[in-house]
């Protein structure tokens, strides 16, 4: 099964590392959105490119609303939902650029690519861009499957899906969040870093 890019939808071991990773960063989303540090508008460009790569249609629709209401244009969020970047500022580049690979790469970004946020950005502002991405991410990773099972039972099945796919991801959510939730707490607790990358 792939999307509308040929990339295959997301294994059940998929989906419990991308829950784990979104756990993991709620709480760095809290405290960005808290100290106001990346606007509304940022955190919406970086959302709409992942949710683009992804083609995740529920999270698509949410987050055009959300767009428009931080202040994007429509003509902006319809360039975005194309991948196209020209009219982002430019110290927003380097974060959409990060979280379009970041879900490209299947929640694996490279080192090169996490040094040059981290560089470009400073720590603080690079966590704060790797939680977007992450938690939006595990919006994609449900949202997918829900909304092609939404499709399916008014009678337009999703031709990248299959109710086998769809019931397995959400069936195992009952239990992957809460493990996930569980396991991303006991990290944090022991001190493993927010981002480990090994290459």
């Amino acid at each position: 099964m792939g999307n509308r890019f040929g990339r295959p939808l997301y294994s059940i071991r998929e989906c419990y590392w991308i829950i784990y990773n979104g756990f993991r960063s709620f709480g760095r989303l809290k405290k960005i959105k808290d100290s106001q540090n990346m606007s509304h508008q940022f955190m919406e460009r970086i959302m709409s490119a992942v949710t683009e790569v992804n083609g995740c249609e529920l999270c698509l629709y949410a987050h055009t609303k959300k767009a428009l209401e931080s202040g994007m244009s429509a003509e902006e969020i319809q360039k975005m939902l194309a991948g196209v970047i020209d009219d982002v500022p430019n110290k927003e580049v380097y974060g959409i650029i990060f979280g379009q690979h970041y879900a490209d790469t299947r929640a694996k970004p490279s080192l090169k690519a996490w040094n040059q946020i981290n560089d470009g950005y400073g720590q603080e502002l690079a966590l704060g861009v790797l939680a977007v991405t992450r938690v939006i991410m595990l919006g994609n990773a449900l949202g997918i499957p829900w909304g092609s099972l939404r499709k399916r039972v008014k009678g337009k099945a999703d031709s990248r899906s299959s109710l086998g796919y769809e019931l397995a991801i959400l069936l195992s959510a009952v239990i992957m969040i809460p493990v996930g939730g569980i396991h991303a707490f006991v990290a944090r607790l022991i001190g493993i870093p927010e981002m480990n990358i090994r290459e």
